[in-house]
């Protein structure tokens, strides 16, 4: 079933070109963050980093929903890319000046700029990744694209620590332009334009469709469940802003070892989504999804008290393969309890849960190693982050109890 999905070639390019965005975005992530705290050192300078980018994907997704449910998703997605691209371009600039970096106070602008585009593009993914994915394979294209996607985010972190300590910043933030170049070339040219049938009803504000959208979630038990889930993972639970300064002040690794931190939980992702694909016991989804996030708390405790490279890289795989494992569940539920007219503001709700919870979770970690240090910060999260697990299998039966193959068939069905 895979390869004749494969042989879409419609598919293929939308998979392609959001595999190379998020090779250069894992990348940029991980080395933003080092350039950020190589200026002072201060790791409440990357919980401000994780704020700026935050701060579009809390107060302007929403309206980024909306849009990508009222025009063209696959022309949002173009404009996106351009725009990530010149941000990079910049940042090469900035890089290639006298002084060879940039202030503190223009990344974290560039960072904002980052969130604004990715506030209009993730809406517009979501929905267009459902209308490349034949109906009859949606369990499959929701596995390949994890898959592919973790290679993505192992490739990226890696390959930009090393083309940063051989290259320096001008020459990997350039490349990474290249790459952001490629993937619009590939949208442009092997996904085509669809026409709009999800125009807002006559006279219906924006802020009603916005509403409209919100309101759907929180009726939703598989989808406020699930969100609920991994935005308190992510918020207490996530240690990934810190890893610069784990490199750097607790193991002393460098930025080779920084972005083979960064890949090890990608890699373990990477194997959770192979896996996944075959073996994940769809029909016990709900099930799996919360013993997996305890599964991704703990390994957290582990990194947090881990000052051994070898027992860190182990805990952070371990977070990977549950986190991973989670990954194909959520986006499973998100392509079969979503209508089409409204996936836009469905994904963009889940922005906000998800997508934003990472930055302020950075921010979190932030103030939180500023008053606690950066091991205990880290452990903490991972004990809130089973109590989360906790009250979520209490209090949502019916994720609990969700079969994504029964779920599968009935779409499937119905189209």
């Amino acid at each position: 079933m895979t390869t004749s999905l494969l042989r879409n070639g419609e598919f293929r390019s939308f998979m392609l070109s959001s595999n190379l965005e998020r090779f250069a975005a894992s990348a940029i992530a991980v080395l933003l963050g080092l350039q950020v705290y190589e200026i002072r050192g201060n790791p409440l300078d990357l919980g401000l980093l994780g704020l700026v980018e935050a701060i579009p994907g809390v107060t302007l997704v929403l309206y980024g929903g909306h849009v990508a449910d009222q025009f063209s998703r696959r022309r949002i997605m173009l404009l996106t890319a351009l725009a990530l691209g010149a941000l990079t371009g910049a940042l090469a600039l900035l890089a290639s000046g006298a002084t060879g970096h940039a202030p503190l106070w223009l990344l974290l602008g560039i960072a904002l700029l980052v969130g604004v585009a990715r506030a209009f593009q993730v809406p517009a993914a979501s929905g267009l990744e459902a209308q490349v994915t034949p109906a009859a394979q949606v369990l499959r294209g929701v596995s390949l694209l994890a898959t592919t996607g973790r290679v993505a985010d192992i490739l990226g972190p890696v390959a930009g620590g090393i083309a940063w300590t051989v290259m320096g910043p001008a020459g990997t933030y350039a490349a990474l332009t290249a790459i952001f170049a490629g993937s619009f070339a590939l949208l442009l040219t092997g996904v085509r334009e669809r026409a709009i049938t999800y125009a807002p009803r006559a006279g219906e504000s924006v802020a009603r469709r916005i509403g409209e959208g919100i309101g759907f979630v929180f009726r939703n038990q598989l989808l406020i469940g699930s969100m609920a889930l991994d935005l308190f993972a992510v918020f207490f639970g996530g240690a990934v802003a810190l890893l610069p300064a784990v490199a750097s002040d607790v193991l002393q690794v460098g930025p080779v070892g920084l972005g083979f931190l960064r890949a090890a939980m990608s890699a373990g992702s990477l194997v959770a989504a192979l896996f996944a694909a075959r073996f994940l016991p769809m029909h016990r989804a709900g099930q799996v999804l919360h013993g997996v996030i305890a599964g991704f708390g703990v390994a957290i405790i582990v990194f947090g008290l881990s000052t051994s490279l070898p027992l860190s890289l182990a805990a952070f795989f371990v977070a990977g393969l549950c986190d991973g494992t989670s990954v194909v569940i959520r986006r499973a539920i998100m392509r079969l309890a979503s209508p089409e007219a409204m996936r836009g503001r469905i994904a963009a709700v889940r922005s906000v849960f998800i997508g934003s919870s990472n930055e302020l979770g950075a921010f979190e970690s932030g103030i939180a190693a500023s008053l606690l240090g950066v091991t205990a910060a880290i452990w903490s999260g991972g004990i809130i982050t089973l109590g989360i697990v906790g009250i979520t299998a209490l209090t949502m039966r019916q994720l609990w109890a969700l079969d994504l193959v029964a779920m599968a068939e009935a779409e499937a069905r119905a189209g």
